[in-house]
C-alpha cells in the first residue's frame, strides 16, 4: 500500500528526517512514537507534501512520487489517496460542520454539490454529529471539532489517514471521545499512520509500531515487542520518561 524510500528533510539547513524507510500494508495501523522535535509529524506532513520532502520517493498504491521532480499534478494525486487529520483541527472558522467536510469534496474531488452535501451528512451521522451540521466550529467543543476534522478525511475516501498528534490540542474530557472514533475508524481495514503520545491506544489499536529518534526510525515492531520487550536504550527511555508522564507504558 505504502512505499517510502530515502525521505530526508530539512529545515534551514538542519536535518529533521534523515532517509526513512518505511513499508505500510494495506489496512496496516501503524502508530509512530518519539521524543518532540524528532521528526514525526514532519514524516506525517511530508507524505502528502503538506512540507515538501528534499529527497525521497513515496508510493501510496500504483502511484510513485519522487521529492525531487514531483510536479503540481503528482503532489494532487498523492494528496486525493491521503487524508489528514491535524492537532490543531484547521477548520474553516466561517463554514458549518457540514460546509468544513463538503469544501474538499467540492473542491479538491470537484463533486456536485448535493452529492457532497449527501456525504457531509452520512459522515457526520457516523461520527454522532448529524445534530451539529449547521453549528460553525466556534460553537463545538474541542473534541467534537475533532471529530468534525476526522469525519472530513473519512469523507474523501482516500486510501490512507494520517492523524497528526489529533488529541494533543483537547482537554483531557474530550480525548476518550476522539480515540473512540478513532477506534471505529481502524475497524473498517482502513490503513492509518498515527502519530501520538497516547502509549495505552498506541497498545490498543496498532498492527506495528514505529519509534523515531533523532530523524530516523530506531525500532519497528508488534506493540507486544515495542512496549513490553523494547530492544533499544534509547527507547527504554522514552517509555520510561512517558510511563512517568502518563501512568502508562
Amino acid at each position: 500500500m505504502i512505499s517510502i524510500r530515502g525521505l530526508t528533510k530539512s529545515f534551514r539547513g538542519a536535518p529533521v528526517l534523515r532517509g526513512i524507510d518505511l513499508d505500510i500494508e494495506d489496512g496496516e495501523k501503524v502508530v509512530v512514537i518519539g521524543p518532540s522535535g524528532t521528526g514525526k509529524s514532519t514524516l506525517l506532513r511530508s507524505l502528502n507534501f503538506l512540507d515538501v520532502p528534499d529527497a525521497g520517493q513515496i508510493t501510496v498504491g500504483d502511484l510513485t512520487v519522487d521529492a525531487a521532480r514531483a510536479s503540481k499534478s503528482d503532489i494532487l494525486a498523492l494528496r486525493r489517496r491521503t487524508g489528514f487529520v491535524f492537532q490543531n483541527y484547521a477548520l474553516f472558522a466561517n463554514k458549518t460542520a457540514k460546509e468544513n467536510i463538503m469544501e474538499a469534496l467540492v473542491t479538491v474531488q470537484k463533486r456536485p454539490r448535493a452529492e457532497a452535501e449527501e456525504r457531509a451528512l452520512s459522515v457526520l451521522r457516523e461520527t454522532g454529529l448529524a445534530e451539529k451540521a449547521d453549528s460553525y466550529p466556534a460553537a463545538l467543543s474541542g473534541g467534537q471539532q475533532q471529530r468534525v476534522g476526522i469525519g472530513r478525511a473519512m469523507a474523501l475516501g482516500a486510501e490512507v489517514l494520517l492523524f497528526d498528534e489529533p488529541t494533543s490540542a483537547l482537554d483531557p474530557e474530550w480525548v476518550g471521545e476522539v480515540l473512540d472514533l478513532m477506534r471505529r475508524v481502524a475497524e473498517k481495514s482502513q490503513t492509518m499512520i498515527i502519530v501520538t503520545h497516547e502509549m495505552q491506544f498506541a497498545r490498543e489499536i496498532a498492527d506495528r509500531v514505529v519509534f523515531m529518534d533523532g530523524g530516523k526510525i530506531v525500532e519497528a515492531g508488534p506493540p507486544s515487542q515495542i512496549f513490553d520487550a523494547p530492544r533499544d536504550d534509547r527507547l527504554r527511555r522514552f517509555l520510561k520518561r512517558v510511563g512517568r508522564d502518563q501512568g502508562a507504558g
